[in-house]
């Protein structure tokens, strides 16, 4: 059964910079496609960044994009999200998700229904 831990979150002011990790077991991470969500009080999932299972092609949500970073390394079952720059709107709980085969022709996904894996989440809060 895969599992997704994330860690990293925490409190930071404005112009900030965090890193969140995220650490699949249960699987062969190298197979899985990976990816960003957040989710903040009374409002959908919303989509980062994502990150493909091979040759790690990524892309990014447009108000995340210059400031966020997402890497992976197989070799540590672990996705990370660098994030930058931080501002008060970055605040929300932060998911990480995976997605392995089959990949109907795809890389990587962005729409929270394309995932098959979610963490537990972890809370970021950015102080203004």
């Amino acid at each position: 059964q895969v599992q997704l831990v994330e860690s990293g979150g925490g409190l930071v002011q404005t112009g900030g910079s965090l890193r969140l990790s995220c650490v699949l077991s249960g699987g062969t991470f190298s197979r899985y496609a990976m990816g960003w969500f957040l989710q903040a009080p009374g409002k959908e999932r919303q989509f980062v960044a994502a990150i493909s299972w091979s040759d790690s092609i990524t892309y990014y949500g447009d108000s995340v994009k210059g400031r966020f970073t997402i890497s992976r390394d197989n070799a540590k079952n672990t996705v990370y999200l660098q994030m930058n720059s931080l501002k008060p709107e970055d605040a929300a709980v932060y998911y990480c998700a995976a997605r392995g085969p089959p990949y109907n022709g795809r890389v990587y996904y962005l729409s929270a229904r394309d995932y098959d894996y979610w963490g537990q989440g972890t809370q970021v809060t950015v102080s203004s």
